[in-house]
């Protein structure tokens, strides 16, 4: 049975305890997964995905329930999926904004991904489709969290990308021959920043990005030139 508010202004069809659940419903199950997003680092974390999310919810309601008044039998007819229909276009330009390219690599998909997938839960929450929208948010953490552990097991055993922050000792040649172990091994550098050290004037920081076959090999082939003081996982870009 539908409860609805006392007060005529809230009186209308589409305001009731039903469509506040889904309104809830909306903001809570997005903010899951933004909070996954704040904690991997990524740019549109809680606040984007939980925004985006409620507001597609809103605006389907407004769509199935916001043009009662002006609705007449045989005169002015509404169909429910038009204004639903610009969610999807909205958030293909808020995620095309997101990703970025950078020396030739595409950043941010993941992150466009995930705000096009809070509007469509938003979106399941606000139709009533509960169920759908607790199992997309159930998958997106075994995309995001188990299939990212899978991905970088295959990327790095065929054919990927990583990023290394390598230390080594200053003035003996070493970069010349960590750029020689790369040339053999075949890996493409897309990216190689000096990184400043505080702690020994006597070594040097870089930061390069490697591309290329069995990649998840970079870390003890680079560690094992003469020189070398450590080779660590760097801070992945954006996605």
């Amino acid at each position: 049975m539908q409860i609805w508010l006392a007060d005529p202004l809230f009186g209308g069809p589409g305001q009731g305890t039903r469509q506040i659940v889904e309104l809830l419903a909306a903001f809570g199950l997005t903010s899951l997964v933004g909070l996954e997003r704040t904690i991997q680092g990524k740019s549109a974390g809680l606040r984007t995905q939980t925004i985006v999310g409620t507001s597609a919810a809103l605006i389907l309601l407004i769509s199935k329930y916001g043009f009662g008044d002006v609705l007449k039998s045989g005169t002015v007819e509404l169909d429910p999926s038009r204004i639903a229909a610009q969610i999807v276009s909205g958030i293909g330009f808020l995620g095309a904004g997101i990703i970025i390219t950078r020396r030739g690599a595409v950043h941010g998909l993941t992150t466009a991904a995930a705000v096009w997938e809070s509007a469509a839960i938003g979106m399941a929450a606000g139709a009533g489709l509960l169920a759908l929208a607790v199992v997309v948010v159930a998958l997106h953490f075994i995309s995001a969290l188990a299939y990212s552990a899978v991905e970088r097991q295959l990327t790095g055993r065929l054919n990927g990308t990583v990023r290394l922050h390598i230390v080594y000792d200053g003035g003996q040649g070493v970069l010349r021959e960590l750029l020689r172990v790369c040339g053999r091994r075949k890996w493409h550098i897309y990216e190689l920043d000096s990184a400043p050290l505080d702690v020994d004037r006597d070594q040097v920081g870089v930061t390069i990005t490697l591309s290329g076959a069995k990649i998840i090999d970079a870390t003890d082939a680079l560690a094992g030139v003469a020189g070398v003081g450590a080779v660590l996982q760097a801070a992945n870009e954006p996605e």
